[in-house]
């Protein structure tokens, strides 16, 4: 299922071709009254239930939750370091800062463990799936560091992404990768608008998926609705050929504050003194 995430070609289709085909939509249920309505939650349930089934028979390991792909992960890490490092930078400055993440759709801990702990304080993680989570547990209580600066995995939630909504204000980064195709495209902008109050000033998305070879449905259809703004975009590189393109995107609810050297600037074609 994650190779169909992340875009096998072998496979003929992308997750996102398969979901604009299977998955329930807003639409199909605003045009027909209760029992329509009816109808369209009855399938949403549906979809949402033989996802979790099938992640509950994947093994909790690496290569499990990566589909057989587990010589990404190398890949994977340092495509997101490179990509959230000047981020971190440009939101946060220099200044000494207590940071905050949310791993969602965090499977094993695996991007906690690898990649986010490195970089963040206290990282959270949720989770829909039972036994991934606890492998997660199990997985980060050794990599904890202790003191003043620690790096720890401090709350593990079991909710799906569709009913989740975060503490509010607590969120430097909220980080979501190879999980929102599983959200229809209503429960996809219903998240974000939620997850939006658990962002700190200067607090930002940041959102890493396989992209359709036929355009960037997610850019140029999804971002839009959410009234949020891209930041930055860029293409995750040294992944197997046979895999689709993946895209990291970083989302801002506003822009970083620019801090004022002192100087005042002078406008452009502005009048000038003539001194004798």
């Amino acid at each position: 299922m994650w190779v169909e995430e992340l875009g096998s070609i072998s496979t003929a289709t992308t997750s996102a071709a398969v979901e604009a085909e299977a998955a329930p939509t807003a639409a199909a249920a605003g045009n027909g009254g209760a029992g329509e309505e009816a109808t369209h939650e009855k399938k949403r349930k549906g979809w949402y239930s033989k996802a979790i089934a099938y992640w509950q028979g994947v093994e909790a390991s690496t290569e499990g939750v990566l589909g057989g792909y587990g010589c990404v992960n190398d890949a994977d890490v340092k495509g997101s370091d490179a990509f959230l490092r000047p981020l971190l930078a440009e939101r946060f400055g220099t200044a000494k800062r207590h940071l905050v993440a949310l791993d969602c759709g965090s499977g094993i801990g695996r991007v906690t463990k690898n990649f986010l702990l490195r970089h963040f304080n206290e990282v959270d993680l949720v989770e829909p799936v039972s036994h991934f989570l606890e492998a997660a547990r199990e997985n980060l209580t050794g990599c904890m560091d202790q003191g003043e600066d620690s790096h720890k995995a401090a709350n593990f939630y079991c909710v799906p992404l569709q009913d989740f909504t975060p503490e509010e204000g607590r969120y430097d980064v909220i980080w979501i990768q190879w999980c929102i195709g599983q959200l229809p495209d209503d429960d996809f902008i219903s998240f974000f608008n939620r997850a939006k109050v658990g962002l700190k000033p200067d607090g930002f998305f940041v959102l890493k998926e396989n992209i359709a070879r036929n355009g960037d449905y997610i850019s140029s259809f999804i971002f839009p609705i959410t009234h949020l703004t891209l930041q930055m975009k860029q293409d995750q590189m040294e992944l197997p050929k046979e895999l689709f393109a993946v895209k990291m995107y970083a989302l801002v609810t506003s822009q970083p504050k620019i801090q004022n050297s002192g100087k005042r600037r002078r406008p452009k074609n502005s009048p000038r003194m003539i001194r004798s």
